[in-house]
């Protein structure tokens, strides 16, 4: 019966075996590609940074356009947000805004980075904005355990002051304030 088995049926079990052989080296060749790559940029992102530090923006902006298209979405969120950073100190505030708002906008990009984008955007935009806008912006980050309570909420309470709702302003500032998790510079404004 197996000898039967092995007429019928071997030359298809071979060939399963040998599919899914080359199947698993393909697979273990795109892990070892993937890490190589998210390595280099790694360190593409660190000279980058030093550039930036050592005030040599011009050398850090070819590294920095080539991240900000990887497929690593700490690289490329990085990468938006040095540039805007960038942007920023040449005293370019649209182009600031439009690398936050790529990131902002991104959905394929974790909502941590995508958050931190539009807090920033809103930064640079705030006294541009109207009140309403901002309010409308960061209310669901300038809440109890958010990560940008502080800073989003501070951004809110202000533009409600702004609105002349000094009870709703009141009431965010004294949350900050009681918020162990707010930087204390943040919560002693």
């Amino acid at each position: 019966q197996l000898a039967e088995l092995g007429r019928r049926w071997g030359k298809a079990l071979i060939a399963a075996i040998v599919v899914g052989l080359i199947a698993l080296a393909g697979w273990l060749w795109w892990q070892n590609h993937s890490r190589n790559v998210a390595g280099e940029q790694g360190e593409q992102l660190q000279a980058a940074f030093n550039d930036i530090a050592a005030n040599r923006d011009a050398a850090a902006a070819k590294p920095l356009e080539e991240l900000s298209k990887s497929r690593v979405d700490g690289y490329k969120a990085a990468a938006l947000m040095s540039q805007a950073v960038i942007a920023v100190d040449k005293n370019d505030p649209k182009t600031a805004v439009a690398k936050l708002k790529a990131v902002a906008d991104d959905s394929s990009l974790a909502k941590p980075y995508r958050d931190l984008a539009l807090v920033k955007q809103t930064m640079i935009e705030f006294d541009q904005l109207q009140p309403q806008a901002v309010i409308d912006r960061l209310k669901p980050l300038a809440v109890k355990d958010s990560a940008f309570l502080g800073t989003a909420g501070e951004l809110v309470a202000v533009s409600y002051l702004r609105q002349g709702k000094r009870k709703e302003a009141g009431a965010l500032f004294g949350q900050i304030a009681k918020d162990e998790n707010v930087p204390e510079t943040i919560r002693q404004r």
